[in-house]
């Protein structure tokens, strides 16, 4: 039997949940389900790493400092 993860997602804005809502509606299927979509859509992506380094560097934080001439390899 396929064992699967559940999240729960707090604190979320009204108004967030507002257009989860009706994205759902508007596709046809539950809230559940759309939110599910939204995160394979988003996360299983082939373009996701590019999507990532194209944020910009803003600020000075070393915490989020990254190297972008070295590449790995991220097991989804």
């Amino acid at each position: 039997m396929l064992q699967v993860a559940q999240l729960i997602v707090r604190n979320l804005d009204d108004e967030l949940v507002r257009r989860l809502k009706q994205r759902a509606v508007e596709h046809g299927c539950s809230t559940e389900e759309e939110h599910r979509q939204i995160l394979r859509r988003n996360l299983l992506s082939e373009d996701l790493m590019g999507r990532l380094l194209a944020i910009p560097e803003v600020g000075d934080d070393p915490d989020f400092e990254r190297d972008r001439d070295e590449q790995r390899v991220i097991d989804l």
